[in-house]
This record gives C-alpha cells, structure tokens and sequence, in this order.
C-alpha cells in the first residue's frame, strides 16, 4: 500500500509515471516544488521515498530542489538515506537467488540505483547538515541503516559533531549500535 497524496504531480512522482509527470509539468512548470497540502512532500521527496532514479533525475533535470523539505523537516537526501529494500524486495531476491544468482544481481541493481540517487542529490546542492523533526540528519539515518556503502561521501560533507534529540551524533548511533565497520569508517576520517 502506498502513500495517497493530493498533489496531482506529487501523486506521479510516488508511482514513478513518467509519463503524467512530463505532462503534469508542461502544463504547470512551477509544480516541479509545489508540496502535498498534508505530508508536505514535493515531488523529488516522494520519488526519493521509493527510490526511483529515473523519477528523481528527470525533476532534478527539470529544476527540483534537493534542499526542500516536507513537515517532518525531512529532505530527499534523508528519504534516499533512509531507503533500504523492501519486504517485496526481500522476496524477490530470496526466490531468485537459487536460479543464477539473479536475485543477487537485482540486489546488486537497487543498491546501485540508491548510490546514483544519492550522488545526483549532493551534485545538485542538496545540504547534508539537515536534522529532521527526530534531529537526524542523514549521516544519522545511514548508521541506524547500518549502510556503510553511502558513508564515505557524506562524512566529508557533514557537520559528525550534529547532535540529534536524544543527544546522539551520527558515531555515538554506530556505538550504540556496536555497527564496527562504520565506526572504522569514522576513524579512517578522522
């Protein structure tokens, strides 16, 4: 089940349709920001909740901003780290492991598409020191994640001394966590 939304444009974005998303757009440029009245997502946000790449690049393309926030204070970059597989996913990758590895390769393809996300967003000014409604930023979110795939291009770009609202930065979440290759990542930067 998937979010409803009321924006029209925002709504395409969410189920990826290229298609009503281009006219959407031609039709009302300005829409490319416009936020859903209710959960205050833009449509780069909504795309970024479920990780679709093509989405995402065709309104970065058109002029989105990477910075935007919906009312949890959240930006696509928090979305994009936050995203992880999801139960279908799961699945998919559990039935089609045994013939040829294809789920492999499907896992191997998602987390790709989370990378190519995630560095269109900082190429295109999106602010990693942003906390969220929770005080996280996404540095945060990749060590509950435990995505240690991501980490290296945010720690140069992020505040580490960011505290969230239970008084954790993003090391203290990987100790707590006992998350060891992240927090080797953290040592190898400082």
């Amino acid at each position: 089940m998937g979010l409803v939304y009321s924006e029209p444009v925002v709504a395409a974005a969410y189920s990826g349709d290229l298609r009503q998303l281009q006219t959407l757009l031609q039709r009302h440029p300005q829409d490319v920001n416009i936020q859903d009245s209710y959960s205050g997502d833009s449509p780069l946000i909504a795309a970024c909740r479920c990780g679709d790449v093509r989405t995402a690049h065709f309104l970065l393309e058109r002029g989105a901003d990477p910075a935007q926030c919906n009312k949890k204070l959240r930006s696509p970059l928090h979305y994009v780290c936050r995203h992880t597989l999801s139960m279908i996913d799961f699945l998919m990758i559990c039935v089609l492991m045994p013939l040829l590895l294809l789920g492999y390769f499907l896992m191997l393809q998602k987390h790709r598409n989370q990378k190519t996300l995630f560095l269109q967003l900082l190429q295109r000014g999106a602010d990693a020191n942003t906390q969220d409604y929770k005080g996280n930023t996404a540095l945060h979110y990749l060590c509950l994640r435990m995505n240690q795939r991501l980490l290296p291009e945010l720690l140069s770009r992020t505040d580490l001394l960011l505290r969230n609202h239970d008084g954790e930065t993003a090391l203290d979440v990987a100790l707590r966590l006992k998350a060891k290759n992240i927090i080797r990542l953290f040592q190898k930067y400082n």
